[in-house]
């Protein structure tokens, strides 16, 4: 039997249908972050890992909606999308194959559900996004969209009880991971019509949007990306005790992912001004030692707390 069968066992996923749609999902998940698919397959205790994959596939199919194609387009494809959610939790059922995975996640966790309720309550902040006039607004973005997109998945992997402190942690850490995003996107944002760093920075470091959409090697554009890499670096640095607020079967993961993005951080501070080019692609020897080193941390804790197996490194899909 293959180790996402496994999986789905163990999470209590039998019937067909519903391990079809799980394993749909799947591969929407794997193809957005294959490091972070493939971290989470190898680290996360079998029966927790088929529901971190529907609520990771519920949060990029509606990103996706978000994001493609023309805005009234994608309006009136997000307005469906978001209607169709609505009815499914209120209704408990749905006919869709990414909801009717997340309704039975909610099922299985039902802090969840508060979660979801919360993302939508705000997803449309990214409907007509462009940029940012000041670091205020930034935050502002980080609080209404990208902090409830990440708590979809982060609420599955977090404590019991009282989570605040867990809840100021993640938002730390979103915040450094977007901003290594938005810093490494910089060239397919641009050429989207999307300027994600702040104007403010722009004008401190005497840059135009000119500038970065002809990818003009300048002292501004240099400095304007180191210190938005550097705000990173330490942003990141900052959310290390997420690790620690992380429930012991969860740690493994939280790790490799902070460890991925240091990759990436590394990477594009090398590229530099090339960024306005193409992104940085972090190690990939890099990443392979990261998985290695927390899938033995992941197994051990496996066999300290019973919290159930992890995938064979292994075993086929």
């Amino acid at each position: 039997m293959s180790a996402w069968n496994q999986a789905l066992d163990a999470a209590g996923i039998r019937a067909p249908g519903l391990r079809d749609d799980y394993t749909r999902q799947r591969e929407l998940a794997a193809r957005f972050k294959r490091s972070a698919y493939l971290a989470a397959r190898l680290l996360l205790p079998r029966p927790l890992f088929p529901h971190v994959v529907a609520a990771t596939a519920f949060m990029h199919h509606s990103d996706n909606l978000l994001d493609s194609g023309p805005l009234d387009a994608r309006a009136e494809a997000y307005g469906a999308w978001e209607r169709e959610v609505r009815d499914g939790l209120a209704d408990g059922d749905s006919g869709h194959p990414v909801i009717r995975p997340l309704l039975n996640t909610i099922t299985a966790h039902p802090r969840l559900r508060d979660h979801v309720e919360d993302y939508l309550r705000t997803a449309r902040t990214d409907l007509d996004f462009t940029g940012f006039a000041t670091e205020a607004d930034y935050q502002a973005y980080i609080d209404a969209y990208s902090l409830p997109a990440f708590m979809l998945v982060a609420c599955l992997l977090g404590p019991d009880g009282d989570a605040t402190e867990f809840r100021a942690a993640c938002r730390t850490y979103i915040d450094a991971a977007q901003r290594i995003d938005f810093v490494n996107d910089l060239a397919e944002d641009l050429a989207d019509g999307r300027l994600t760093l702040p104007r403010e920075e722009l004008e401190r470091c005497g840059v135009t949007r000119e500038d970065l959409e002809q990818a003009r090697d300048l002292p501004g554009t240099r400095a304007l990306i180191a210190a938005a890499l550097d705000r990173a670096r330490t942003t990141l640095a900052a959310s290390s005790p997420l690790t620690h607020l992380v429930p012991e079967p969860g740690r493994p993961l939280v790790r490799a992912l902070i460890a991925f993005d240091t990759l990436t951080l590394t990477a594009a501070t090398h590229k530099g001004p090339a960024l306005l080019k193409s992104p940085a692609r972090p190690s990939v020897r890099g990443a392979v030692g990261v998985l290695v080193r927390e899938y033995g941390a992941a197994r051990r804790v496996g066999r300290g707390t019973g919290a159930g197996r992890h995938a064979d490194v292994t075993a086929g899909p």
